[in-house]
């Protein structure tokens, strides 16, 4: 593409105006980082390079990437006129629905009003969100579930969802919905063309208005992305309309998404689910044939996996395995031959997915991991991760030629970008510029690195262990007078240190665990409460103002061993180069992601305490733990956080006096 040096002058002076003059005239704050990451965006996207951006906390990355957007399209189409190739729109992919919505409800309309008012665009900025069918209401089943609940003494709050939904045709817009209900008038996999309500249909009103050619930003999460590129790749029909750009926020997790499209797995949900569709097809013995072979597959291996301790994760192949793995497949093949004809293709397609699990598992392929997880019933999973999620990446997105950012704020891992390069398949893509863009909080002003001087190395998971850190804790929360979020890496530490400190802190604690949303809002309606939290707290979640002014993580958050990363490490000439390729690095990103709960806005201050020894002056990890945060005040004692004016000067002290304990 040929750009003339006046409008590449053109496009990078709006983007002055953009952020200088515009955002500032709306209360937005000026950030030299924001404006010049969004010029190194708009850059790539022109180029069609592809950019590694590391966006620090509070540098406004949504607002950079959206107007390198805007302008790339603007001087795009002033360089080349109305081609058809320019009038593309651009593909914003996301981890978190939260982040989705607030793209298309908050960030767009904003940006849209202030550039139309200014005049550096003539139309407002459309965008919609893209996801599967299996979000959407299918107007004609919702209409026969209706009916079919009306004389039923069904849930009050599962009734009122349901009956919504003839108001919202996006199913994640309803609460309390059940899950049955969801899966009764889901948009089938495939809809009939003699539908009775087809020209009326609101997912078909809602595919029609995304395919529309004004519609510039197409919003999707990384599975559904992935998922068109593989229909590309297959030449079946793409999921999203054909774009120019992509844009990647949350980059990091793009790999662990290409993880779960690209894997296999086999559960007894599945087989249920299978057997429901053929009852309702096919009426015959093969689906009990069906039911108990498969079942009989699964019990027979996690009988051979099983010890006194557990689950053996990693597969190792049994002569008893393999006979009812052999069973199983000849099962389904005689099933797929006898039923062929007689079943609509989607089903066919589930069976045939059943049957490549138990060979993959037969046959030992190498291009997985084999590997065992349990439900929460205890019940074995078959589990295929393949070995190629890099190769795959590059297939379907990278070797496409478009130009595209990846950003986060964390993609930097140490001193530089080669661990999230090999884990996207970038690691020989010659189009790449790596930038990062620090943080523009003060934390040598306004942060305190607190690394106590006196821990004691215990035996993981231990009593003396877990006695230890809540000693630390515990003198902590008294010097910050609450307002503390505390960072597990254990539920089952987490669980022993919440037990013994309950009775012994005169402040509220919250205890979040998994998928506990309305226990965090808790947390944030109180003045000065402890919350403990692990898992999906370490991101994602937002603490402003001096909500936390102490951030405690327990335990650098080293991963787990799991057969994958057994796998991983024989690639690996030893033990030593595999930790720091892989292991470490995925520490780091994990604690910088931790680590951004402490400040979320230009004027917080926050005392950042990490009780593991490791990390400590002399520890094993220290260097590399100082390598992965911004630069902080330190201290070695809590004499140093109860005496430093300067980090708590937004006075939890002062605001617990003013209010009586909780």
């Amino acid at each position: 593409m040929y750009y003339t040096r006046e409008y590449l002058n053109r496009a990078h002076r709006e983007i002055d105006t953009i952020f200088r003059v515009l955002f500032p005239e709306h209360g937005m704050a000026v950030r030299e980082e924001q404006i010049m990451l969004c010029h190194k965006m708009l850059d790539n996207l022109l180029g069609r390079n592809i950019a590694l951006c590391d966006a620090g906390v509070g540098i406004g990355k949504t607002y950079a990437y959206l107007v390198a957007c805007v302008l790339m399209r603007k001087y795009s189409l002033l360089a080349e006129g109305c081609s058809p190739y320019e009038q593309r729109p651009v593909v914003i992919s996301t981890s978190s629905i939260a982040l989705q919505k607030a793209i298309l409800t908050e960030y767009i309309p904003f940006l849209s009003r202030i550039l139309q008012e200014n005049g550096t665009i003539q139309a407002p900025i459309k965008a919609v969100i893209r996801k599967g069918k299996e979000h959407f209401v299918c107007d004609e089943r919702l209409e026969h579930r209706i009916v079919a609940i009306e004389e039923k003494n069904k849930n009050a709050l599962q009734k009122e969802a349901l009956l919504s939904l003839k108001e919202h045709y996006d199913m994640d817009e309803v609460s309390n919905l059940s899950g049955f209900d969801r899966r009764m008038v889901s948009v089938p996999k495939f809809c009939s063309g003699d539908c009775p309500k087809r020209g009326s249909c609101r997912y078909q009103q809602y595919l029609e208005r995304s395919r529309d050619h004004e519609m510039f930003i197409q919003i999707c999460n990384h599975n559904y992305l992935l998922a068109d590129g593989y229909h590309r790749l297959q030449d079946y029909r793409p999921l999203l309309k054909d774009y120019r750009a992509l844009i990647v926020d949350e980059a990091h997790k793009l790999p662990d998404a290409a993880k779960q499209m690209f894997g296999k797995s086999l559960c007894y949900d599945d087989i249920r689910e299978i057997c429901f569709y053929l009852g309702n097809e096919y009426q015959g013995p093969e689906i009990r044939k069906l039911s108990g072979t498969i079942r009989m597959v699964l019990d027979i291996i996690g009988e051979n996996h099983r010890t006194r301790y557990g689950i053996k994760e990693e597969f190792h192949m049994t002569e008893e395995c393999a006979m009812y793995l052999y069973e199983g497949i000849q099962t389904m093949n005689k099933i797929i031959e006898k039923l062929e004809k007689k079943i609509p293709k989607w089903i066919r397609n589930k069976l045939e997915e059943t049957k490549s699990v138990l060979e993959c598992f037969f046959h030992q392929d190498k291009k997985y991991v084999l590997h065992l997880k349990q439900d929460h019933d205890h019940r074995i999973i078959l589990c295929a991760s393949s070995r190629r999620i890099p190769q795959y990446l590059d297939q379907m997105l990278w070797s496409r030629g478009m130009g595209a950012i990846l950003t986060s704020g964390t993609l930097k891992t140490g001193q530089g970008f080669s661990h999230i390069r090999k884990m996207t398949g970038l690691q020989r893509v010659r189009r790449v510029r790596e930038y990062v863009a620090d943080s523009p909080f003060e934390y040598q002003k306004n942060c305190l690195l607190y690394l106590p001087k006196n821990l004691k190395t215990c035996r993981r998971e231990s009593q003396e262990e877990a006695e230890m850190i809540a000693g630390h804790i515990h003198s902590l929360i008294c010097s910050t007078y609450g307002h503390t979020l505390v960072l597990f890496t254990s539920y089952h530490l987490m669980g022993n240190v919440y037990q013994m400190l309950r009775d012994e802190i005169p402040f509220p604690m919250i205890e979040v665990w998994r998928h506990s949303p309305e226990e965090i809002t808790r947390f944030k309606q109180m003045d000065n409460a402890v919350l403990f939290a692990a898992g999906s707290c370490w991101e994602g979640v937002d603490f402003p103002g001096d909500m936390v002014s102490s951030l405690i993580i327990v335990k650098l958050p080293f991963a787990v061993p799991d057969p994958i990363s057994e796998a991983q490490k024989k690639e690996y000439a030893s033990l030593k180069d595999y930790i720091q390729a892989v292991i470490v690095p995925d520490m780091q990103k994990k604690l910088r992601q931790g680590f951004g709960r402490a400040l979320r806005t230009e004027t917080d201050t926050c005392v950042v305490s990490i009780l593991d020894e490791r990390a400590g002056e002399g520890g094993r990890y220290h260097e590399e733990v100082m390598c992965a945060l911004p630069s902080c005040k330190m201290a070695k004692d809590t004499g140093r956080i109860d005496n430093n004016e300067d980090i708590l000067r937004i006075s939890p002290k002062r605001v617990f006096q003013n209010k009586k304990l909780q």
